[in-house]
């Protein structure tokens, strides 16, 4: 792949505000991050960097999309959200990530990861997901989940069972999730529950920047 093809891409959905010392150029940091959220492990990422003639470690292109804090964008008003969670496994505990999806564009709304599911922690993810978007009138699509319709009921908001049509949307989603998760296993072996969350968001971002 040619150095002007893999720069193409868009990068200003990455803001850098944490550098203090410009170590690497800005715009391979940016393609760094990029890069590894695409789908390239820490390792292949760093081979790319060399390409560029900058050397860095596994650690730095890590560090950078911690430190980006990347988060779904705000002040969306979609009329329909997919609302569903996954397991996620971390050092060998299972986990759960919760997410909210346009099934209009596909995109992330919402995302956050939880040690277990329960209708307290739907309840806490749907009240930060009203707090980011204007979600009052839109109709929310569950499967058969009990807690989910349960939480949703006590907070007011409308929703509607669906296993298929626009469903499908989250599922796409989760699949390409679980897919990364894989491939990255050892990202998640050795790492706290809040630094998977920060890269699940991070990862939510770039998803987010394909539409």
């Amino acid at each position: 792949m040619a150095k002007t093809v893999r720069l193409s891409g868009r990068s200003d959905w990455i803001e850098l505000d944490f550098v203090e010392r410009e170590r690497t150029p800005r715009q391979l940091m940016k393609l760094g991050i990029r890069l590894h959220l695409a789908g390239l492990s820490p390792s292949n990422t760093v081979r790319e960097l060399e390409k560029f003639g900058v050397e860095r470690s596994r650690k730095a292109v890590h560090d950078w999309v911690q430190k980006a804090d990347l988060q779904p964008a705000s002040n969306a008003s979609p009329d329909h959200v997919a609302l569903d969670k996954t397991v996620i496994r971390i050092n060998g505990q299972q986990f759960w990530l919760y997410a909210a999806v346009d099934p209009d564009t596909n995109d992330f709304l919402h995302a956050r990861l939880f040690t277990t599911t329960t209708t307290a922690l739907t309840q806490r993810f749907l009240q930060e997901l009203c707090e980011k978007h204007d979600v009052d009138d839109a109709v929310f699509l569950v499967d058969h989940a009990h807690h989910l319709a349960t939480a949703l009921q006590r907070i007011g908001l409308r929703f509607r069972l669906e296993r298929h049509g626009n469903w499908n949307a989250i599922e796409r989603v989760f699949r390409e999730v679980k897919r990364r998760t894989s491939l990255f296993s050892n990202s998640f072996g050795h790492v706290d529950p809040s630094t998977a969350e920060t890269w699940l968001q991070a990862f939510a971002v770039w998803w987010n920047s394909r539409n």
